[in-house]
């Protein structure tokens, strides 16, 4: 049986620059109503000097997947290839996977003045839904299927310092253990301080 690869976003802190052109990307190419942000920027330790940072979050597509194992009604599946996706057709709205999820990926839309809950929405890493592939209906509810296209996600895709990388898990992988190797740390890196200053 062929293993295929899990599918993974990965965020360098060192490279994110807080643009938010991620998640305005994200909201334009699905046609997102006001109030949902599938991913958001977050700045950690903001005004510490040296020590702040920030880094881009939406759904992680988590191989155990949280959000899955509290669904009192199984819309949220995997993919063969990682992917964490949900139906809105069978969700009730009940809320278990936003407390469940760690990354806040799944949000109620709001309506109205009271903030009338609906189904949930989330991140799909532009893979469309269970609704037929390129079809209407799988726009409307889902957005663009950029993965069916051969296309990486639209907020990677728009990061202009490449600091969100998306693939599968060994390709970013490696990506991330070659850019620690340019930085001079990293089990690879062939020369760095502790050879240079003994």
């Amino acid at each position: 049986m062929y293993e295929y690869a899990r599918m993974k976003f990965y965020c360098d802190e060192d490279r994110c620059i807080e643009c938010n052109a991620c998640t305005i990307a994200c909201a334009e190419a699905h046609e997102l109503p006001v109030g949902i942000h599938r991913r958001k920027v977050v700045t950690l330790n903001e005004g510490i000097e040296d020590k702040e940072f920030s880094v881009s979050i939406a759904c992680m597509h988590c191989t155990d997947a949280p959000c899955s194992q509290v669904c009192p009604v199984d819309c949220f599946y995997i993919r063969e290839d990682g992917i964490v996706l949900h139906d809105k057709d069978k969700c009730i709205g009940c809320g278990y996977c936003l407390y469940a999820c760690p990354f806040g990926a799944p949000q109620f839309p709001r309506d109205g003045a009271f903030g009338i809950r609906g189904v949930m929405d989330k991140c799909t890493m532009c893979a469309g839904g269970p609704a037929p592939t390129f079809s209407e209906k799988e726009y409307q509810l889902y957005g663009q299927n950029r993965i069916a296209e051969g296309k990486v996600p639209m907020c990677a895709a728009v990061c202009s310092t490449n600091a969100l990388i998306v693939g599968d898990a060994e390709s970013v992988s490696k990506i991330i253990r070659e850019r620690d190797a340019a930085k001079g740390k990293g089990p690879m890196t062939p020369y760095g301080w502790d050879q240079a200053y003994k």
